[in-house]
Formats: structure tokens, sequence, C-alpha cells
């Protein structure tokens, strides 16, 4: 089976055995964290497992580090998580959610390659539409699985957790995947302060996905991305949002349009205003 690194099609999803996949529900709602969980049981795709953005994709007791509001859990923690779900080597992992990939399954594809998991990919348009192609759906948990034995460990090139390391430079592009009135400081639902980092550019991951809440083609995104990135090469991108997990569509949608390398600026917003001395700009 060759395995998919970046989205996958419902269709193609479907054909995939049992034993060939580990499907895992991303469901959450920022507004109501218990939510992802009461639609999961209400029904999800055949043999999914459920992860929570607070619970398993973050390890929130580290909010007070500067971190950001999701901090990434611990190399013990996710690879615990992995190792309950059943996952091996060479098994195709599929995350899915209901916002086109952004809350929260790119989150966990993200993660998975930052541990150096290969076969990670986000269910193309989500589970409307797994449920738009007439695909089945089960209610309730489905039956364990066998555990596996993990130990993995994050890359440490793939993600920019200091601060300084956003200054600006010639061969570095600041993308913030946030909507554009919280970007330009205009409103700020959820962080105490609004606004963005100076430098940054503004690529709200709603750009990424057509009208039908699908990845726009791949040609397409890669056009779109070139015009943003000017003379600055793919890898020298980073991205950041307001907690460090919409961000990873935009990187999503960069590795899926071909251009590789970018990376995450992990706390993201909420981990910048952490300390009132760093400049913050509007408009």
């Amino acid at each position: 089976m060759s395995l998919k690194t970046t989205l996958i099609d419902p269709s193609a999803l479907a054909a995939l055995a049992p034993d060939e996949v580990l499907i895992v529900d991303c469901r959450f709602d920022l507004a109501d964290p218990e939510r992802g969980r009461r639609d999961y049981l209400d029904g999800h795709l055949p043999g999914a497992l459920y992860a929570s953005l607070d619970r398993d994709l973050s390890d929130l007791s580290r909010q007070a580090e500067g971190l950001g509001r999701h901090p990434l859990p611990p190399e013990s923690a996710f690879s615990a998580l992995l190792s309950r779900w059943g996952w091996r080597a060479g098994m195709q992992v599929v995350s899915y959610d209901a916002a086109g990939g952004a809350l929260a399954a790119a989150r966990l594809w993200w993660m998975l390659r930052l541990a150096g998991v290969q076969g990670g990919a986000v269910l193309d348009g989500g589970y409307a539409a797994w449920l738009a192609a007439g695909l089945p759906v089960e209610a309730g948990k489905p039956a364990a699985r066998k555990p596996s034995e993990l130990s993995l460990r994050y890359a440490p090139a793939q993600v920019l957790i200091e601060p300084a390391a956003l200054r600006a430079r010639a061969d570095r592009l600041l993308l913030d995947a946030r909507a554009a009135p919280r970007y330009r400081g205009e409103i700020e639902p959820i962080d105490p302060v609004g606004g963005h980092v100076p430098g940054a550019l503004n690529r709200p991951f709603s750009d990424n996905l057509g009208g039908d809440g699908r990845f726009k083609p791949a040609a397409r995104l890669r056009d779109e991305f070139l015009a943003l990135l000017g003379p600055v090469e793919p890898s020298g991108v980073v991205h950041m949002c307001g907690s460090g997990v919409t961000a990873c569509h935009n990187l999503l949608a960069m590795e899926h349009a071909g251009l590789h390398g970018s990376r995450i600026y992990a706390p993201s917003w909420s981990g910048w205003i952490s300390d009132p001395a760093r400049p913050v700009a509007k408009g």
C-alpha cells in the first residue's frame, strides 16, 4: 500500500482494509470543548478513535510556561497515545474533523510528522465529505485495538519554540493563519491582546479551501502561496495562528502544493503575547 502523506479522498479511505489504517476523529469546538466527543459518539467513521485537542493533542498544564493556549504534549505522552491506538510502522493514519482539517485534524497530521511517523494524511473535506459521499458511519465506541509499544521523538528542526527565532530576516517569512480581523487586531475573542507579530503576513487558513469545504487544487494553492512568498524559499516560511492549531492547515496546504520544508511557531500568538515586552502590530 502506498501511504498518503497530505490528503486522502473519502473513496480512497473507504477502500482501505481496517487493519491497514488508523482513523482518528478530531472534531473539536473551542467554545464547547466536549462537543467533539459528543458528536463522535453520535456518529463517526467506522472504526475511528477520538482525539481531543485539549486532552490528547495538547498539554494544557504547560500554558503558564509561555507556550501558548495549546502547548505540545511531551514526546512520552504522544508516544503513549499512539501506543494505545495501536499504531505501528507502515500503517496509514487518517485524521478528520468538521472544519476542513483546521480543528484539529491538521494538528494531529503535523504532530505525526514531527514525531517521524510516515503516512499521516487528512481526510479531504472532513466528516461532511464522508457523509456527502454516502459512506457508512457508526455510533458509540469502536472495539479496542491491540496496543503497541512506541517511544518517539520530535524532530527539533521541524518546530520553532523560541520567540527570538521570529526576528525579521530577508530569508524568512512569518504567515499568520487567523482570520483577517483578528490578525489586524480589530477583534480578539479568545486572547487578551489583539494584533499580530510585526512583519507577519496574513494567510487565513480558510483561503486553502474551496466552497465545498475541500482543499483547492494543488496547482492553485502553489500559485497563491508563491505570490505571498516572493523571494523567500518554502523552507524559510514559519506558520503561526492563535495557539498553533490552524497554522498546521497552512503547512499542510503548502506540502500538498509541493512547497516543502516550512515550519510551525508552536506557541503562536497566545505564546507571543505571554511576554508584554514583545511588540504588537495592528492594521
